[in-house]
């Protein structure tokens, strides 16, 4: 297994499982939430295709990464993507989030800047904003935060099948875009992280990311579905497309959170159109 050391917990390490393929302009993509990194199975092997070096990791906690117990704070995640950089010595990588990756992403460039980067993608991102104040009436309320973690601590397998359910729109793409058999697949990979990782991971969903936006100065592109009930639209895509100067929003008719697997061939095509 590959793997990059980001830190230590006591008498262990803190490791970054990662895989490597191909060659070519280099593509890192990073997972969201509550999965690892074979979420992106439909990318990678589009990315390939289109000649592209495809690195995908699993953020610590997640898939086969270390279960730290701490760092699972934005600051500490884009500490551990610059280490993967790194220790890979990637130079005009394009990074590509998904969900809570998009979080990372848009702190990297925030805090360490585009030296390594030359373009960046979020997919079905967190909002820039999350939490709802007096200023911001439009956000999502902290009690629905509150209550997903309530319900994680009561029965996170449970839990995870409905998010995972509700992430694909199963009521309605069931049998069609997606199958039972994917939603199993999916919850394998959910159940394997750790119970603090997808505690503390759904905790940083309420990261500010304003500042962030505002030091981004590679070309960005916004994909969103418009049927995201996890990250509704009005919410993420156009509040992000906005606070990045000349990103570009892409919607998709129709797709929901999980649109990486029911929308694989749109996402891809708009990914390859994006990095060629």
């Amino acid at each position: 297994m590959a793997g990059i050391l980001v830190g230590r917990e006591n008498s262990r390490p803190i490791e970054l499982h990662y895989e490597d393929h191909g060659a070519g302009p280099p593509v890192v993509l990073i997972h969201g939430w509550p999965l690892g990194s074979d979420c992106w199975e439909k990318q990678i092997l589009a990315l390939l295709d289109a000649g592209h070096r495809v690195v995908a990791y699993d953020r610590r906690g997640f898939g086969q990464s270390s279960r730290a117990i701490s760092g699972y704070d934005y600051d500490t995640l884009a500490e551990d993507l610059d280490q993967l950089l790194k220790v890979l010595d990637l130079r005009n990588a394009a990074l590509i989030g998904y969900g809570m990756g998009a979080g990372e992403v848009m702190r990297y460039l925030g805090t360490f800047g585009s030296d390594r980067v030359s373009r960046a993608v979020l997919v079905a991102a967190l909002p820039p904003l999350p939490s709802r104040s007096d200023r911001n009436p439009d956000r999502l309320d902290r009690s629905t935060f509150d209550d997903m973690r309530t319900a994680l601590e009561k029965d996170r397998p449970a839990f995870l099948r409905h998010f995972l359910e509700q992430a694909c729109n199963f009521d309605e793409l069931g049998g069609t875009l997606v199958s039972e058999e994917s939603i199993r697949a999916s919850w394998t990979q959910a159940i394997q992280t750790s119970a603090i990782g997808t505690f503390e991971g759904l905790a940083a969903w309420l990261t500010d990311f304003r500042d962030d936006l505002r030091r981004i100065d590679v070309p960005v592109l916004v994909i969103h579905g418009d049927a995201d009930r996890v990250y509704p639209i009005d919410l993420s895509g156009p509040p992000l497309s906005h606070g990045i100067e000349g990103a570009r929003l892409v919607v998709l008719r129709g797709a929901p959170h999980g649109l990486l697997w029911t929308h694989a061939p749109q996402v891809n095509a708009e990914l390859i159109r994006f990095l060629a």
